[in-house]
Parts: structure tokens; C-alpha cells; sequence
């Protein structure tokens, strides 16, 4: 199997980019391949090393790299939510995520973040849940914040606490290490009661940004 030759259409579909992806990189040089006539032709074991590589080099990167509220967030990602239940707030935030220029496929997002929550809550306890997701459509990691009005009762939280914080996270597939780097980091900066308090009581969207911001 790790000697088949592969076509521009079959490298595109493991990868799970486009074709023209797959042949701007041939073109370019940039993956293993080479030319049978007039035909660009790759074989799957080259091919499997390349993405192992680029892979562990992403991670290393990833690794390094220090989460900081000023890069993934924003003010006009930062919402107070009316919705009373689990499903419509979740809807609301993900529109409120979307609007990102990383997140590439709206109706991809809202559909797989409802799917990850039916799987188990996001709920992390204290009235928070960090709803997140890693997908193909997502170019850098993303996030967006929801105030709860009113606190959702159906999250099945493991406390039995109604959720009135979301912090809803997507990620590109690649970006494991920082995604859960990213996650720890907020699970961790929440646990200050003062914070959550603070946030629940803000009156608009930069407030809460500043409060993330300059929280330790």
C-alpha cells in the first residue's frame, strides 16, 4: 500500500483539501511528487512522510507558541445571550463566532459544535462551558464568548449548576497541541471567582474583553 501512485484527486481526498491545493503545491514543489507525461502522479508513502513531518513541525510550533486572549478574541465576538436553552444558545454563539475570518464554513460549525455538545456536555463546572471543536474549514484557532442573561438549566452540567459563561473554541485540524493548550489556559484563568463575577456583572462587550485580557 505504501508504494501505490496516487492522482492529484486521491492525494486531495486523504488530505482533505482541494484538488487545486494538491496541484498549486506540486507546482510549487512543496509535496513529493512528479510527472508521468503531462500528468502529476505521487507516491502514497512519500506522501504519508510529508504530512508525518509537516505535522510534528506544526505541533513543535504549536507547542511554543503562548495563548493570548488578544489573538483569538475580540470584542465583537463577545455577546450576551437572552436564550434559555442549551441548543439556542449554542446557535447564537456560534453566528457570533462565525462572523471570524478563520472560520470559512458557518453551517459546518453550528452543525458540529450541536454535535460534540450531544456527545457530552462542555460544561467544566461553576456555571462555565467551553464548547469547542477542531475542523477542516477553520484556518486559525478562533473564540467567541457568551454572557447568559438568564442561566441555561439544560446543560447537564456534572455540578448540576445552570451555565451562564460560554467560551465556544474552533480550531483547524492541526492545531491539537495549542487547542488544548488554549483550553487549559481558560479552564485555569476561570477558576478566579472574582473574574466570573466580574464578567457576569459587566454592562458591555469591551468590559468583558478587558477583564480576559488582563486576568493572569
Amino acid at each position: 500500500m505504501g508504494d501505490d501512485i496516487l492522482t492529484i484527486e486521491e492525494v486531495a481526498k486523504y488530505l482533505r483539501v482541494s484538488d487545486r491545493t494538491v496541484y498549486d503545491w506540486a507546482q510549487k514543489g512543496e509535496i513529493p511528487a512528479g510527472k508521468i507525461g503531462t500528468v502529476w502522479r505521487f507516491k502514497k508513502s512519500e506522501v504519508e512522510n510529508w504530512v508525518n513531518a509537516r505535522l510534528s513541525s506544526d505541533a513543535n510550533k504549536q507547542n511554543e507558541i503562548q495563548v493570548q486572549v488578544k489573538n483569538i478574541l475580540s470584542p465583537d465576538r463577545i455577546i450576551f445571550i437572552s436564550q434559555t436553552t442549551k441548543h439556542d444558545a449554542l446557535v447564537e454563539l456560534a453566528d457570533a463566532l462565525a462572523t471570524a475570518p478563520q472560520i470559512k464554513n458557518e453551517a459546518e460549525l453550528t452543525q458540529e459544535i450541536l454535535k460534540r455538545e450531544e456527545l457530552m456536555s462542555t460544561s467544566i463546572g461553576c456555571g462555565m462551558a467551553i464548547p469547542h471543536v477542531r475542523l477542516s474549514s477553520v484556518t486559525d484557532l478562533v473564540m467567541a464568548v457568551g454572557i447568559c442573561k438568564k442561566p441555561i438549566e439544560d446543560f447537564q452540567a456534572f455540578d448540576d449548576q445552570p451555565v451562564n459563561l460560554l467560551f465556544m473554541i474552533a480550531a483547524a485540524y492541526n492545531q491539537h497541541s495549542y487547542y488544548l493548550k488554549t483550553i487549559s489556559n481558560f479552564s485555569a484563568k476561570l477558576k478566579n471567582e472574582d473574574l466570573r463575577k466580574a464578567m457576569l456583572e459587566s454592562n458591555s462587550a469591551q468590559e468583558v474583553y478587558n477583564l480576559l485580557l488582563n486576568a493572569n
